[in-house]
């Protein structure tokens, strides 16, 4: 009974030993990637106006430590005062109301194979029959391991 009770206690502890990895972790992206628009030509910087019918270069600069995979830009309204947690700057909004019909833009695109370092640029014309109000101008950038990082502009679209 006491060599099977050794071997019961044996057991776990090999199982243990067992599943513990020995891969070096030295090539694990462990890293987000990063989004800024805090440069000369980022756009749109908080509480920007942008005039319907007009033509805008949204631009941001994403890095990563290793290897960029794709981004989107999200333009949608902000008719309701929803905050998301990854916000740059405040404005102040006009009161809350119904959309009748909004603007919603929301495209994905691919960066350059095994680039660490791309500017986004995506020319945009606001369209002249939308809601003018308050926007969330929404970007994201999602890296080759899949780490994802996220911003979001207060922005206003005026006549």
């Amino acid at each position: 009974m006491k060599i099977k009770l050794k071997y019961f206690f044996f057991l776990p502890l090999l199982a243990i030993i067992s599943s513990c990895s020995s891969d070096d972790s030295s090539d694990k992206d462990e890293e987000k990637p990063t989004i800024s628009i805090n440069y000369t030509q980022g756009f749109p910087q908080p509480c920007v106006q942008l005039v319907k019918g007009e033509t805008y270069s949204f631009r941001a600069q994403v890095t990563d430590n290793k290897a960029l995979a794709s981004y989107s830009l999200d333009i949608h309204n902000n008719f309701d005062h929803h905050t998301h947690d990854d916000q740059e700057g405040e404005c102040n909004l006009e009161p809350i109301k119904d959309p009748i019909n909004p603007f919603i833009y929301m495209e994905n695109f691919t960066v350059p194979e095994a680039s660490t370092s791309y500017e986004i640029n995506v020319s945009l014309t606001i369209p002249d029959d939308i809601d003018t109000g308050d926007y969330h101008c929404a970007y994201s950038v999602t890296d080759q391991t899949g780490w994802q990082s996220r911003t979001s502009i207060d922005i206003k679209i005026v006549d």
